[in-house]
């Protein structure tokens, strides 16, 4: 294995690694007040864009690791929606 491909499988490592405790803690206690919508909306989004580059270009680590952090953007996101529509309706 070269350098610049075991570097890119660290990094894919490390990117989930480092969603997947803010994910676990969100599905977990649904609390979402201190997250930011923009910041999950552009990161699931160039996490997607990141994981089609990876598939088109063959880039294993670059579509695996963007290919799940997409997933749990999505969910955080998902579950801040569905908080955020919530408190609408009780004001």
């Amino acid at each position: 294995m070269d350098f610049a491909t075991l570097i890119g499988y660290s990094a894919a490592i490390l990117m989930v690694l480092g969603y997947i405790p803010q994910t676990l803690q969100t599905i977990r206690t649904r609390k979402t007040d201190d997250i930011a919508l923009g910041s999950f909306v552009l990161m699931a989004l160039g996490a997607t864009c990141f994981f089609i580059q990876g598939v088109a270009t063959g880039n294993v680590p670059l579509a695996i690791a963007n290919g799940l952090t997409a997933t749990m953007s999505t969910i955080i996101f998902v579950i801040k929606m569905i908080n955020d529509h919530g408190k609408k309706g009780q004001k």
